[in-house]
């Protein structure tokens, strides 16, 4: 792979894995960590990929994996300290709703839930891939996907509802569900 190839590939996908390391982290300092090495990682070894179309699950599953890594290693765990320069941006549609919520609150909640949810939730909202990626990536069966995402979404209203008056608390919206493939 030429070094233009690979900086094209860092600049397409190094921010949504930062704030995928950085939802499962909770921490910058490991998130950073956690994008460096899954990029060192590709650089030693993505030239064994066959399809180049599929890099981006390849990268989202190696950093899951190095995550998953760490902890076994008795790496540390701590809260969101903050989120990525630019790593909130909305679509003006959203901006009203956006604005009516407390961004912290969000974050601390998000953070109160667990790992295991956690990572389906960030994957399929913030870094919009689809059952079917978030499969390969997390390295389990969709219906086992579509399941946390169920949970997590359940976890994450209820600390929304504990954490904020219930006027305050917005719901949802409701969007056309997402491709499988």
């Amino acid at each position: 792979m030429s070094d233009e190839t690979f900086t094209r590939l860092v600049d397409q996908h190094y921010p949504p894995l930062y704030r995928f390391a950085l939802s499962l982290a909770r921490n910058s300092a490991d998130a950073c960590d956690l994008t460096q090495q899954t990029f060192y990682l590709w650089a030693t070894h993505g030239h064994t990929l066959r399809d180049l179309t599929k890099a981006k699950t390849w990268l989202f599953t190696t950093l899951y994996r190095e995550f998953l890594r760490g902890r076994r290693r008795g790496a540390r765990v701590t809260s969101i300290e903050e989120l990525p320069p630019g790593g909130a941006e909305l679509a003006d549609a959203d901006l009203d709703q956006a604005r009516r919520l407390d961004g912290g609150l969000v974050l601390a909640a998000l953070g109160g839930v667990e790992e295991v949810f956690r990572a389906p939730l960030t994957l399929f909202y913030l870094e919009e891939l689809s059952y079917q990626e978030i499969a390969e990536t997390l390295d389990v069966p969709i219906g086992t996907v579509m399941s946390r995402l169920a949970r997590g979404k359940a976890q994450l209203r209820a600390a929304l509802a504990a954490g904020v008056p219930s006027a305050a608390v917005v719901p949802f919206p409701v969007t056309e569900r997402r491709k499988q493939s």
